[in-house]
């Protein structure tokens, strides 16, 4: 009896490890989880994107009064209503960055290098990234609330019975419009915010002439900095919009699933961003 005491203990030890293995596997499986939930998500969101570019282009020349009014509605909605903000965050970003590096640059006697630095941080990354993520706060939540809420309201459902096609009438008019707002809004911020850099810079008496400081800006420039910042704002903005209407749209839903589809929309929003915005990192390190 007491050699099969001996050789139970071993099976009895095993049986033991085994809630403890479990315990220690579940956070990777969990992880596991939400990956493949991911990358599904991702696979859906750009199989979106696509159908809404195809949209766009393909029936652009026959888009109907509707289509083009819903798109200029979106444009005046997530562009010429967020100018006052993108204003106040230029002239800040002006005052707390630009202003300052100016004058450090000055004072380490490097001020040839303030065109150079203000391209690279301002014009490539910080001014396009800031935008989205104001049109992405102040936008693409309020299209995630009313898509969804118009999902979970059965509106949806009642435009395809109508014979109305969700996509082109829902989606491609905030694909375009956000991918346009963002555009013309980057353009807006970067201007406003090299100028009121410089003019907080001037008022902290930097030797730095305006001549100099717009001349040294416009030769560190180049074309494919113009193409490259257009080809990223325009795929922010998409970015933004798709995650939006994917989130409202993709699955029936309830009032009070609205907010946790908001909060992924968030989420997801700001990962496609900065993926993306690695990608262009790429591209300048390789050209």
């Amino acid at each position: 009896m007491a050699d099969d005491a001996v050789h139970l203990e071993p099976n009895a030890g095993s049986l033991s490890a085994a809630p403890r293995l479990s315990a220690l596997l579940r956070p990777v499986d969990a992880l596991g989880r939400a990956v493949v939930r991911s990358f599904r998500a991702a696979k859906a969101q750009i199989a979106l994107a696509l159908i809404s570019l195809g949209i766009a282009i393909g029936k652009s020349g026959v888009a109907s009064p509707g289509v083009r009014s819903l798109i200029r509605s979106q444009v005046y909605r997530a562009g010429w209503r967020l100018l006052p903000v993108t204003t106040f965050l230029a002239v800040a970003l002006g005052l707390v960055i630009i202003a300052q590096t100016i004058a450090l640059l000055t004072q380490v006697g490097i001020q040839s290098y303030v065109g150079v630095v203000m391209v690279s941080v301002v014009v490539r990354e910080l001014g396009p990234l800031a935008v989205a993520l104001l049109v992405l706060a102040q936008v693409g939540t309020a299209v995630v609330i009313e898509l969804g809420t118009a999902r979970a309201l059965g509106e949806v459902e009642a435009l395809e019975a109508q014979g109305i096609d969700p996509v082109r009438h829902l989606v491609v008019p905030r694909v375009v419009g956000l991918a346009l707002s963002v555009f013309s809004l980057t353009v807006y911020f970067l201007l406003a915010a090299l100028a009121s850099g410089y003019v907080f810079a001037f008022l902290q008496d930097v030797p730095l002439l305006p001549t100099e400081y717009f001349r040294q800006i416009a030769e560190a420039l180049t074309a494919e900095d113009f193409v490259w910042l257009g080809l990223k704002t325009l795929g922010f903005g998409g970015v933004i919009a798709t995650s939006a209407c994917f989130h409202g749209l993709a699955q029936p839903m309830r009032i009070e699933d609205v907010a946790r589809a908001t909060t992924r929309a968030v989420v997801q929003s700001v990962v496609g961003c900065v993926l993306l915005d690695a990608v262009f990192i790429g591209v300048y390190l390789v050209r």
